[in-house]
């Protein structure tokens, strides 16, 4: 018996890295898993690697027109929603001084607006007793030079957190945020050299930067009973790094 058995859960910005990581573990533990992305060959590529039990959605996050249209296929397949892990994000480089608009507007309008909006429409979908999580980043925890336009973008999730499990109470509906640290993804592999691998993992305790398996396992306990009494909490999974 799986630990989502016969739940329906929504991945946001699923088609690679911890979120593709996440909907593989969710479908291998019974659940009916709606992934979106914006590119669609990225998105057929992740629909066939699941295999099964899956849905692709072509949706950019921060398109509230895409995200109607996402929820609408949802609620036309399955009724309902028991998951959503909201885990569609960007972020860019930028020192003070050389950050411009476009920068700004797109980390915010994707990261803070498009997260909102996502659990927002998901809501009128959603079974009582279900669980929301939604994708922080360690940056908003430390002094990262170079990441406040990101790190900020991202640190207006646990607010919202807060806030939504008061409104949500009587729906007992958790509120959660992951928050990993360093990992080794795809895309973060292809803009990494040799030395800035290097500078990333010489911060992490095990010396290691983590793999999309091991936040997708902590995905899943979100997502399950397994976390019934974990609400308004953001968890840090970094390998100790914002400890030391």
């Amino acid at each position: 018996m799986g630990k989502l058995d016969g739940k329906v859960a929504v991945i946001t910005g699923a088609t690679s890295g911890m979120a593709l990581a996440g909907a593989k573990l969710f479908v291998d533990e019974g659940a009916h898993v709606f992934i979106s992305g914006r590119r669609e060959d990225a998105l057929d590529e992740a629909v066939k690697l699941i295999g099964r039990n899956v849905t692709g959605v072509q949706a950019d996050s921060a398109d509230l027109d895409d995200l109607d249209r996402l929820f609408e296929t949802v609620r036309r397949e399955k009724g309902t929603v028991d998951v959503l892990w909201a885990s569609a994000g960007t972020g860019e480089q930028s020192r003070l001084g050389e950050i411009t608009e476009e920068q700004f507007d797109a980390a915010f309008s994707l990261n803070a607006r498009g997260t909102l909006f996502t659990v927002q429409k998901a809501l009128p979908l959603f079974n009582d007793g279900g669980s929301i999580f939604m994708t922080g980043s360690n940056a908003s925890l430390r002094g990262y030079p170079d990441w406040s336009v990101y790190a900020a973008s991202k640190a207006v999730l646990p607010a919202y957190a807060r806030v939504w499990v008061s409104e949500l109470r009587d729906r007992r509906i958790r509120v959660n945020v992951l928050t990993p640290g360093q990992v080794a993804t795809p895309i973060l592999e292809e803009v990494m050299d040799d030395r800035t691998k290097a500078q990333f993992e010489s911060v992490i305790p095990r010396r290691e930067m983590g793999r999309p398996e091991e936040i997708a396992s902590v995905a899943l306990f979100l997502a399950s009973d397994d976390s019934s009494y974990v609400n308004g909490m953001e968890l840090v999974v970094d390998g100790g790094t914002t400890v030391i």
